[in-house]
């Protein structure tokens, strides 16, 4: 797809140039200059593990240790630890296909994983906005990288799988084409890696897995040394819901006096919802949460209680 940024450099995705970790003493794959504009080759975020035909065996064959398949280090010339790198997403495109799959319970991945003791792989047609789901469902694509991140100053390795003060697996779904996302560098040049990408994901991504897919990501980079952040920060318009409008929605509340547990509950609640409603199996509705369902903090004030909400869409069923 061609760019409708000028680029100054294409990062292939090459083995040589794809990681599975985070490791500062790795040498950079690309160095730029702040304010360059770079044309990012993504995989499928399990390495090419699954293709368009996989089935449920080809998922519970995957070797983890390439979980995070990720484009890079990318070295910013100007960058130096204390300063911070904005990454802004200019433009993000699937190449028509993706899939969205969950682990056997007793791996304990997903925040329902001792409900779902067998693993579940979909395979999505994606079309230019639109990811196909089945009974006439369509989800609204907002494709973005579940990892965006800088090496961390700790010498490693380190696994990818937690988010990190300099980034990394943040999952932030507001990161779309128009964001600009700033991080905390912390070693010479940063190192930016990129990848794990979703054509869609709800907030929360509660079977661990978004609309997982192959993606090019053109960022620009800019270094900024009269910025001080700690963690992450971004600017992003949205949308904030399916369809950038203001919609109805359909909300399942969770209560408890924990807030992991009041979040499984308002999954659970709309499993089960999605299930009685629209015919799906659970294991089909827990899928569908993953991508298209937000989780949302009503209240932490009223203890010994608290409140998450689970919302979807009405406009996504026909």
């Amino acid at each position: 797809m061609q760019s409708k940024s000028q680029i100054d450099h294409t990062l292939e995705k090459r083995d040589e140039n794809v990681h599975s970790d985070w490791n500062n003493d790795r040498d950079p794959a690309l160095v730029v200059d702040s304010g360059d504009v770079i044309r990012v080759e993504c995989r499928e975020p399990l390495n090419d593990q699954i293709t368009p035909e996989s089935d449920v065996e080809d998922l519970l064959a995957v070797n983890m240790e390439h979980v995070h398949a990720l484009t890079g280090p990318i070295s910013v010339a100007q960058a130096s630890p204390g300063d911070v790198l904005s990454v802004e997403l200019l433009e993000i495109s699937h190449e028509g296909w993706g899939w969205t799959g969950f682990f056997p319970g007793e791996a304990g991945i997903g925040l329902l994983s001792e409900r779902f003791p067998e693993p579940e792989l979909f395979v999505w047609e994606l079309q230019d906005d639109t990811g196909i789901f089945k009974d006439g469902i369509e989800v609204p694509l907002a494709p973005f990288p579940g990892v965006v991140g800088l090496a961390p100053e700790a010498n490693g390795p380190h696994t990818t799988i937690p988010p990190r003060s300099v980034g990394g697996n943040i999952d932030i779904k507001h990161l779309i084409e128009g964001a600009t996302v700033y991080l905390p560098v912390e070693v010479e040049g940063g190192l930016l890696s990129i990848g794990d990408c979703h054509a869609a994901q709800g907030d929360g991504e509660v079977c661990s897995t978004g609309i997982e897919a192959p993606m090019d990501v053109t960022i620009r980079v800019h270094v900024h040394h009269d910025k001080e952040i700690r963690q992450p920060q971004f600017e992003s318009t949205g949308p904030y819901t399916p369809s950038g409008e203001d919609e109805l929605m359909y909300g399942t509340a969770g209560i408890s006096d924990d807030l992991m547990d009041a979040s499984k509950k308002a999954v659970w609640h709309m499993i089960e919802y999605l299930s009685e409603e629209y015919h799906l199996s659970k294991s089909e509705a827990y899928i569908l949460c993953s991508t298209c369902v937000d989780l949302k903090i009503n209240e932490l004030v009223d203890e010994p209680n608290w409140v998450v909400s689970a919302y979807v869409s009405e406009g996504l069923f026909p």
